[in-house]
């Protein structure tokens, strides 16, 4: 029995969401740098809303691609397939609204 291989569907912009999240690294360090300077807070509260708008703007791309690709994929290959990728994405945005 051959193994089919699922490919995501983000790959086809992997370079992009690397580089968002290269960017989202550094504001990372950048906000590190901002507490170590003893930088005003109203600023560095500034800063933390760009970093947490930018990782919602990543898993928003990742949630559309998955709704677009492996549930739609899923649902294809039958009801039960579907379900369960319909079940795991509600599941993930649950966890988004949460955060």
């Amino acid at each position: 029995m051959s193994m089919v291989e699922h490919q995501h569907g983000y790959l086809h912009r992997k370079d992009d969401y690397l580089a968002r999240l290269r960017r989202i690294e550094g504001q990372a360090r950048g906000l590190q740098r901002m507490v170590e300077e003893e930088q005003y807070c109203i600023d560095i509260l500034t800063q933390v809303s760009a970093m947490t708008k930018a990782l919602q703007a990543v898993s928003l791309g990742l949630l559309d691609e998955h709704m677009h690709h492996c549930v739609a994929d899923a649902a294809r290959a039958g009801e039960a397939e579907g379900r369960a990728k319909i079940d795991e994405a509600v599941a993930a945005i649950t966890r988004l609204v949460k955060s």
